[in-house]
């Protein structure tokens, strides 16, 4: 999953569009590598969005300011 410029939509294979719709991301792409099984593929979407990191805890992992990772 990658983040995408402003107005591109979501790029994304079936079962990833679905859960990316439904959890109202509006620009992305996504690849999906390895397994077609869709129950797999829906399972490793939502690990990876439940990864996400806002920028506050990013800054507090490098010990920088949120000015300075927005840069």
């Amino acid at each position: 999953m990658l983040p995408a410029p402003q107005g591109t939509g979501v790029i994304a294979g079936g079962p990833v569009r679905a859960v990316l719709e439904v959890a109202g991301i509006k620009d992305i792409r996504t690849k999906c590598q390895r397994s077609n099984n869709p129950c797999n593929v829906v399972t490793a979407t939502i690990n990876g969005l439940r990864s996400l990191r806002n920028v506050d805890e990013v800054a507090a992992i490098r010990g920088k300011s949120v000015d300075e990772i927005l840069g």
